[in-house]
């Protein structure tokens, strides 16, 4: 079936449910062919599942279980997406990860987990000494006997991924419908009919990336290999003046449930310490507990005494779509002209379009006609990480538009002309979430007390008071 005769019926070739980092990389991939696409999503925009909430690290896949689909797919993503991290100006830092040992039962498994990368494909592990270890990180706390560096691990921008690959892909004409919660899957005729809660939508070709709730669509066409137990995880996000601190990401060495508590910095130029990692029922519970926080924080009294002194800018908790396997849980019915990707735990932001590659191959070799079809290729997405240039320090910019010189968000430097670009893209925010992560204002350590009202108001399509903003030069000498 041509993508023209499935348009012109009301239905699509493919539908995907799911606007998380991994449905959007399929999307993106899948607008490289001549096909229909949609993708519905039960939240009011990208990302705001599981996706916004991790420790935003571009793994190496160092630590994977070897021989595994998720090994696998992790150094393909790696790899992928730092090349489109590159084109599509997607913040990212190859900061190099410390694991660091901490006993001589943990120092005895170092040799192993070298091996283990190397079974990986990762050559790149080097043991290092206690004294070289302090020499590298001078403020970790006392009692560290070893470390393996991995210098490849970076960070990258949780936000502005998924947004590139959903603004690519709608761009290339994949539609996106958002507040779409699905209730249901039948078959009727060759077809799926997908029941939502806005009417029903037809589609040839199903691919479920519904992420925390992958495996109630799973079942809804007869699956029940996998089920969701959700693993929440707590973090603490430090002030901007403690990243001096840390000269790269700290980490522990794993154990089979969780890759523990570290400690690393963010492309925004603040401090990460978490997460936890709590199995729990309730699939929407996020909230933060004393319990948690106050675990963390002791955690990082060992790790780092002096990031403890420094100011907390905010607390939050991500849920992982953890299930009873340790691997992903992939696969493509072609009878059925189904897709599951369940299963996508704390790696899916690095694996996502190692996953999209992997999953639309699956579709072509089930019978998925893929034509491919001449792209415009990845957008220039607005850049809002800290080590480049952001556009209150862009004298041209500011010239040639005097809006990137006033500044509305004064923690985290965001300019007018940042909102109103953001509120004029190809994904405007639905509200001030959105606008945080296409943005950073309101993110900063005053968590929108001083810049609310202006920002609030700029979101609404009001005019704030000229009191209320600050030009690049008149902001010297505030607070970083």
């Amino acid at each position: 079936m041509t993508a023209g005769s499935a348009a012109s019926a009301g239905a699509v070739d493919v539908l995907i449910i799911g606007a998380g980092v991994v449905g959007t990389a399929i999307a993106r991939t899948l607008a490289q062919y001549e096909l229909s696409c949609l993708v519905v999503e039960a939240g009011n925009d990208v990302g705001t599942g599981t996706t916004k909430a991790n420790t935003a690290i571009l793994h190496t896949g160092f630590d994977a279980v070897p021989g595994s689909l998720e090994s696998r797919l992790v150094r393909r993503g790696a790899e992928l997406l730092r090349d489109y991290a590159g084109q599509a100006g997607i913040p990212l830092e190859r900061t190099g990860a410390t694991l660091i040992a901490w006993s001589a039962q943990e120092l005895a498994q170092l040799p192993a987990v070298e091996d283990k990368a190397r079974a990986n494909g990762y050559t790149a592990a080097t043991p290092i000494s206690a004294a070289e270890l302090y020499a590298r990180e001078p403020h970790l706390g006392p009692g560290a006997l070893g470390a393996l560096v991995i210098p490849d691990e970076s960070i990258i921008c949780p936000w502005t991924t998924p947004l590139a690959y959903a603004t690519e892909a709608a761009r290339e004409g994949v539609r996106l419908e958002l507040r779409t919660r699905v209730l249901g899957v039948a078959e009727a005729d060759g077809w799926h009919e997908v029941s939502t809660d806005k009417g029903a939508r037809r589609c040839r070709w199903l691919v479920n990336a519904a992420g925390l709730e992958s495996d109630r669509v799973d079942a809804m066409l007869g699956g029940d290999v996998f089920t969701i137990r959700p693993r929440r995880g707590e973090l603490i996000v430090f002030d901007k003046l403690a990243r001096p601190l840390v000269g790269s990401i700290l980490l522990p060495v794993p154990t089979p449930q969780t890759k523990g508590v570290l400690v690393a910095p963010t492309v925004y130029g603040n401090v990460l310490l978490g997460p936890t990692a709590e199995d729990i029922d309730d699939r929407s519970d996020t909230a933060t507990t004393a319990a948690g926080l106050s675990s963390l924080l002791d955690a990082g009294r060992r790790i780092m005494p002096e990031l403890i002194a420094e100011e907390v800018t905010a607390t939050y908790a991500g849920l992982r779509a953890a299930t009873e396997h340790r691997d992903y849980q992939i696969r493509v019915d072609a009878a059925r002209r189904y897709a599951c990707v369940g299963g996508i735990r704390s790696t899916g932001l690095t694996a996502s379009l190692g996953i999209a590659e992997y999953v639309v191959s699956s579709l072509a070799e089930a019978g998925l006609t893929l034509r491919e079809r001449s792209t415009a290729g990845p957008p220039v997405m607005p850049y809002i990480g800290q080590s480049g240039i952001r556009p209150y320090q862009d004298a041209a910019r500011i010239a040639a538009d005097g809006a990137y010189g006033e500044i509305v968000c004064h923690c985290e430097r965001v300019t007018r002309g940042e909102v109103r670009d953001a509120l004029a893209s190809t994904l405007p925010p639905a509200d001030l979430d959105g606008l945080r992560r296409r943005t950073r204002a309101m993110n900063g350590r005053c968590q929108g007390f001083f810049c609310g009202a202006v920002v609030t108001s700029l979101l609404s399509g009001g005019e704030p008071a000229a009191t209320a903003t600050v030009t690049a030069g008149q902001r010297q000498g505030l607070p970083a």
